[in-house]
């Protein structure tokens, strides 16, 4: 069994796709890549999906992921791989912060890209969400409606379509390592114990 391998290339992917998240929801702050007052920017950037959910919540996730591979094995209280079933255990409750977090992502992005950038539309002073339960993203023409900033729409779609499949990437990750850690607790997966390379006798076991 190679529990711990496989939770490291998990935590391994973890950490990029965390890093990725957190730059989209900073672009996102630049609408159009313009600076601009911060009452005009799409209230669902505010919610800090990439930044807070699929950013800083996975990276202590990630982080006991790649550390599992390199956990002490040694046992306890004479029990073969008794460590290493509490460290695949603690797994599970992290990837249970994990899925909370991309999940929390996951919903803020699809909530945004349903409701719309926020722009100013022609002949108007007050900046509103022109669309309605995503109807600009089948009609391509309704995107003329915001004259400013300057390429609001797919600015807001890109970006949020980014944290979207992110999000999701990493919901699916944390659940194949819950998984993967009822494995490991259930079953261990150290072959061989003894404290620093000493075998235990097979009756301490």
């Amino acid at each position: 069994m190679c529990c711990g391998s496989c939770a490291k290339c998990l935590g391994t992917t973890l950490i990029p796709l965390a890093v990725l998240a957190t730059l989209a929801n900073i672009l996102l702050f630049f609408p159009g890549g313009k600076i601009i007052d911060s009452e005009n920017i799409t209230v669902y950037v505010w919610y800090f999906g990439g930044i807070l959910g699929s950013g800083v919540l996975m990276v202590f996730p990630a982080l006991v992921f790649l550390g599992l591979k390199n956990n002490d094995c040694c046992g306890c209280c004479g029990n073969e791989s008794c460590g290493k079933r509490f460290a695949m255990f603690t797994s599970i409750l992290f990837a249970a912060v994990g899925i909370l977090g991309s999940g929390y992502c996951f919903i803020v992005s699809s909530v945004a890209l349903n409701i719309g950038p926020k722009c100013l539309q022609a002949g108007q002073t007050k900046w509103e969400y022109p669309f309605v339960d995503g109807d600009y993203l089948s009609n391509h023409t309704l995107w003329n409606r915001c004259v400013e900033p300057e390429s609001i729409v797919p600015w807001h779609l890109t970006l949020f379509s980014i944290l979207l499949i992110i999000s999701g990437a990493q919901v699916v990750l944390c659940a194949i390592q819950a998984i993967n850690g009822i494995f490991g607790t259930l079953c261990g997966e150290c072959k061989c114990c003894g404290c620093c390379g000493v075998r235990l006798p097979l009756w301490t076991a």
